[in-house]
């Protein structure tokens, strides 16, 4: 089994451990038998963070970190943003991967999943998107808004929706965020809608 499939694998008991029930509603009925979609591997200068942080514990998301580390140089990292949209700052502490979807790793027209990555002292300003979407971060101490109100910190483990169409948006501190994404109910390679902008 290569690191890839390893990292579905626990990605897929991860989230059939959990008892959030909104959680299970999301994946509930979704497929996990999927076919491989042979992709070259594709770094980006954020995952420079996630090689260098050690997250602590044996936690269920320490385990599914380990793995996402692990599978870290044979993933295909992209970008949905250009210098244009955040500047260049932003993306060199930004970047994710899509580990199953239309462009994943693994085919699916129904649901994509992935990771997010965030460098330390990143702001992703307030985006929306058709989809809905749920995050669980993994690491802690990022701070996150949804539908324009203050910012709120947010820990590993929790379970974080977002409705289709409603505004969000994170930013951190010193440390990173490390992020499992869920999306569904809309276009899977949508390019998220920067607030105040029409695209």
């Amino acid at each position: 089994m290569s690191a890839v499939d390893d990292l579905l694998t626990v990605f897929r008991d991860y989230l059939l451990s959990r008892s959030d029930p909104m959680l299970g509603h999301f994946i509930e009925g979704f497929q996990w038998s999927m076919e491989v979609r042979p992709l070259a591997a594709r770094d980006l200068p954020v995952v420079s963070y996630l090689r260098e942080y050690h997250q602590p514990g044996n936690e269920p998301e320490a385990s599914l970190f380990d793995a996402l580390r692990n599978a870290a140089g044979r993933l295909h990292w992209a970008q949905t943003y250009s210098i244009t949209d955040f500047g260049g700052d932003f993306l060199q502490k930004y970047g994710w991967v899509e580990l199953f979807g239309t462009r994943g790793h693994f085919a699916s027209d129904d649901m994509a999943g992935g990771f997010l990555l965030l460098g330390p002292d990143v702001h992703y300003p307030d985006h929306h998107h058709q989809a809905e979407e749920i995050y669980i971060p993994l690491t802690d101490g990022s701070q996150w808004s949804k539908d324009g109100q203050p910012f709120l910190p947010r820990w590993s483990g929790e379970v974080i929706h977002h409705p289709s169409n409603i505004p969000h948006a994170m930013q951190t501190e010193a440390t990173p965020l490390v992020a499992l994404y869920l999306w569904r109910g809309g276009p899977l390679a949508q390019k998220s809608i920067i607030s105040g902008r029409t695209q």
